[in-house]
């Protein structure tokens, strides 16, 4: 985790050791999903299919708690820190998933260069190699850690800093930002009340052994994944915890 030719605060890059298997959504999290759970939309660029921004980490923890009830458990949450740059890197080593030159990112990513100002429909370029859409670009995502300094040294589930900070991270790039923005490592941070229109989230959802993630809230139709991976739309990635352990299920 981490690049030690990126920002201070990638460094050291560092070992870290994700314990369990989990689903994370293929997509990011679009407007219409929003809107169906929490009744409103604050996007600056509106359309049901665009991913959902203006959002702050306070209005996501909303978001979750009104999922979780809406479920009837506590599962539902943002991802953390390592377990977003896990995802993202999807077992690369290189400053993005598909590799080190910043000429391919128009491939898998909008940003800067080609957004042409504006945010885009969710999944409209190519995946990573786990499957997930727009890891890279489009908008940033809201991660559940504090923000603090990397340490040497093997982590095990890290969940940032233990004591409550002043600031929240968030990953992966966004719209009118340069290439090397949207790298794997790269962390950027606000306060946690703050909404931006660059800023999205990527859910998932605990259960058991493993996380799950939020399926299209338009369907009303929230039903529990399967640890095996036996319901449409699981891809199988590495993982430790299930038969098919770390696996990414669609949202539609």
């Amino acid at each position: 985790m981490g690049s030690e030719s990126g920002d201070d605060d990638e460094k050291p890059v560092h070992r870290v050791r994700i314990s369990q298997a989990f689903y994370l959504g293929k997509y990011q999290v679009t407007q219409a999903q929003w809107q169906a759970v929490m009744g409103d939309n604050p996007s600056r660029f509106k359309g049901d299919t665009l991913p959902v921004e203006q959002v702050s980490w306070k209005d996501v923890q909303k978001f979750t708690q009104f999922l979780n009830a809406r479920e009837g458990d506590t599962k539902y949450r943002l991802p953390t820190e390592a377990e977003w740059e896990y995802a993202a890197r999807a077992g690369t080593t290189t400053a993005y998933s598909f590799g080190d030159d910043p000429r391919q990112l128009g491939e898998y990513a909008w940003f800067g260069e080609n957004s042409g100002t504006t945010t885009h429909p969710v999944g409209q370029k190519k995946p990573n190699p786990w499957g997930l859409y727009d890891m890279h670009g489009n908008v940033w995502e809201r991660v559940q850690d504090w923000y603090g300094p990397y340490t040497a040294g093997t982590a095990v589930d890290p969940a940032g800093p233990s004591s409550p900070g002043s600031l929240r991270v968030f990953r992966g790039g966004g719209w009118p930002f340069v290439a090397g923005l949207c790298r794997s490592a790269k962390r950027i941070i606000d306060t946690p009340s703050i909404g931006i229109g660059t800023v999205n989230l990527r859910s998932q959802r605990v259960l058991l052994a493993a996380y799950g993630h939020l399926r299209n809230a338009l369907s009303h139709a929230l039903r529990r994944p399967s640890c095996q991976g036996s319901e449409a739309g699981l891809r199988a990635m590495p993982g430790t915890a299930c038969t098919k352990p770390l696996a990414v299920k669609t949202l539609g």
